[in-house]
């Protein structure tokens, strides 16, 4: 008696599941629960990449050039922005009163007590541009035009760009900002902006998550 109760409670188990599979003759659709889409910003991966993305920021401790290194100190931030380029924030002290010409340039390398070994401003995009303002879309992409200093020396920028990124061909990392003596014109091609000699700059480096604002 028991191995035929067994064996109607299996018959009947699989008709059941038979039954709740077939399709719906009067709809002509499944009953079973289709499962759902998943675009691809629900992706694990994608939406990652584009968390570390956001995330992303770099940093310039800036200083004097020669015997003015310890006189002018400062900090330039970049911060990914959305939907692409970067977000230009600098603070600095012990600069004259007015405005001063501030660009990326090509090198981190600021050895020479005048800031010429920093090279060229940065223009990745070569021979298409030329220096600008920051409103002119065919500018070198380093070209961040003026930051205008109070009469306590201390001058603030900020400014977005989707000329830059942090990292890539238009990365501002591996790169550096340099300040100069006077005001950019921001049309004078040689030299550009006609600003004067380098007065102040920084290496750009990735920031770590200590160093971050």
């Amino acid at each position: 008696m028991r191995k035929l109760y067994f064996a109607a409670t299996i018959i009947a188990s699989g008709l059941m599941f038979g039954c709740n599979n077939k399709t719906n003759t009067s709809t002509g659709a499944s009953s079973s629960t289709a499962a759902p889409s998943v675009t691809k910003a629900e992706t694990p991966n994608y939406a990652s990449a584009m968390a570390e993305e956001a995330d992303k920021e770099a940093i310039a401790h800036i200083y004097g050039a020669g015997d003015t290194h310890d006189k002018i100190h400062g900090m330039a931030t970049f911060t990914a922005a959305a939907p692409k380029g970067v977000k230009v924030v600098v603070d600095v002290d012990g600069l004259t009163a007015g405005k001063h010409g501030i660009h990326i340039h090509e090198k981190a390398d600021l050895s020479d007590p005048k800031l010429t070994s920093a090279g060229g401003h940065f223009n990745p995009e070569g021979a298409e541009h030329h220096h600008s303002g920051v409103d002119d879309p065919k500018r070198h992409a380093g070209d961040l035009g003026n930051i205008t200093v109070d009469d306590k020396g201390h001058g603030h920028l900020e400014l977005t760009t989707d000329a830059l990124s942090i990292e890539g061909k238009n990365g501002v990392v591996g790169h550096s900002i340099i300040i100069h003596e006077k005001e950019d014109d921001l049309k004078t091609q040689q030299p550009p902006g006609n600003a004067g000699g380098r007065v102040a700059g920084g290496a750009i480096i990735m920031a770590t998550q200590g160093q971050k604002s």
